[in-house]
């Protein structure tokens, strides 16, 4: 995992339902925690775009529902700013499964994904079609 060049607005909390686009089986995650965060005394943990999130699986085939599965946030609906000034929003909450190493776990992606995800997940900009 490399730095990002952008300080993003995090916008994903804790029970957000995201969209899986990668063709692993899975159709909806719900974010159960995020990897890595360090917060204070009752705030819910909040990640964004490029940071990984442990996820159950709530929709999709039978043999991947109901796993608890990493996932690297690609796109977000909460606007965020980019060093050039542009503001960057989605139309909505996607990922894609990791596995342990933090490789995609699909070899196919269906989305749009932000640069940001790629610039952090080199893999995943490998497989993707249109990187914005």
């Amino acid at each position: 995992m490399k730095a990002i060049s952008t300080k993003t607005t995090k916008g994903i909390r804790i029970g957000t339902r995201l969209k899986c686009i990668d063709n692993t089986g899975a159709k909806e995650l719900e974010v159960i925690s995020v990897r890595g965060f360090k917060g204070t005394r009752r705030r819910t943990p909040q990640a964004g775009i490029g940071q990984v999130v442990i996820c159950a699986v709530k929709k999709g085939n039978q043999k991947i529902m109901h796993e608890t599965v990493k996932a690297a946030i690609v796109r977000q609906k909460m606007p965020y700013r980019r060093p050039n000034g542009t503001h960057i929003k989605f139309n909505d909450n996607a990922a894609i499964l990791l596995d342990d190493k933090l490789d995609p776990r699909g070899k196919d992606i269906k989305g749009v994904v932000a640069k940001e995800a790629v610039e952090r997940f080199t893999t995943i900009g490998k497989i993707s079609k249109i990187i914005i």
